[in-house]
């Protein structure tokens, strides 16, 4: 007798292998979610912290700079009979060193801000969790 295969087993096989693979696919579009559930909240916090960070930045420099331009207004105007060329060069030098300090403070802070630092990390936990899995 020729030898009779299984019909209902390769089913019950295929199903349980399609079934495992959905779940998979489940487990991964979950995972894929909390993922991006957590890139937008970090977004949303970055955002808010920048607009303050601007906005703080903007009221300072447009203070500071009223308040240096009024200083050395009414320092030259002292010094105005005597020490003209003094006075303006004096002020000119050091607007032109606190905006040099500022800008490279400005371009340093920038540099080492670190953007979706947990998502990275989470999404590396992620690689490193589904790499031992695989073992």
């Amino acid at each position: 007798m020729p030898p009779t295969s299984h019909p209902s087993g390769d089913a019950a096989a295929s199903t349980t292998l399609w079934g495992a693979a959905r779940g998979a696919l489940n487990d991964a579009a979950a995972l894929l979610r909390v993922r991006l559930e957590l890139l937008g909240v970090e977004a949303a916090e970055h955002a808010l912290d920048v607009a303050q960070a601007l906005g703080a930045a903007v009221a300072a420099a447009v203070l500071l700079s009223l308040g240096l331009g009024f200083l050395a207004v009414l320092l030259t105007v002292l010094w105005w009979d005597g020490h003209r060329l003094l006075a303006l060069a004096l002020f000119a030098t050091v607007f032109l060193t606190l905006g040099a300090v500022a800008l490279v403070w400005a371009r340093a802070r920038l540099r080492a801000v670190r953007w979706f630092a947990a998502s990275a990390a989470e999404l590396a936990r992620d690689v490193e969790r589904l790499r031992g899995g695989a073992d």
